[in-house]
């Protein structure tokens, strides 16, 4: 092991003794021209409404979904969560499984996200997570805890967002 990786690891060691308070994350709204979008390294998980995953790092938030025949990724393109209702928020979804993708976003009383654009699906890309890549574009009407369902012919998950 050459000595960089072995003073890095003593100093993750000795930064994880003792508890200390979370360090902000800086996040953007939208990537600055010539800026790459990866999967870097979380610097803190937390739970959003009804248990999803949030992953925050230095770049743009991540949602782990549930899924089941698929795993599914989620990658906000906006400084939440809670998300800005009436506002359209760009999230970008990779999802193993077979076939085109489908996706709706509801309240549990039933009221429907709209679909601003979107699915599209996307060729190239540099964030490295599992599956497929396609961009969608909601408008949240109001506040709550959204249900967002994606669906293939084979595999399907979903993810919960809160909107304030």
């Amino acid at each position: 092991m050459n000595r960089l990786m072995v003073a890095l690891l003593l100093l993750v060691a000795g930064c994880s003794a003792g508890a200390r308070p979370p360090v902000p994350v800086a996040r953007s709204a939208a990537p600055s021209p010539g800026i790459s979008v990866i999967s870097p390294s979380p610097t803190a998980t937390q739970a959003v409404c009804n248990g999803t995953s949030l992953i925050l790092s230095e770049g743009f938030p991540e949602l782990r979904g549930t899924a089941q025949d698929a795993e599914l990724w989620g990658l906000l393109f906006a400084p939440g969560p809670p998300l800005a209702s009436r506002e359209e928020i760009k999230i970008v979804w990779r999802m193993t499984g077979e076939g085109p993708l489908r996706v709706r976003a509801t309240l549990p009383d039933g009221t429907p996200a709209r679909l601003a654009w979107g699915p599209e699906q996307h060729d190239g890309s540099n964030w490295h997570r599992p599956g497929e890549e396609w961009g969608t574009g909601f408008v949240f009407p109001k506040r709550g805890c959204w249900k967002i369902e994606l669906s293939r012919t084979r595999g399907s998950g979903y993810v919960w967002l809160s909107v304030k």
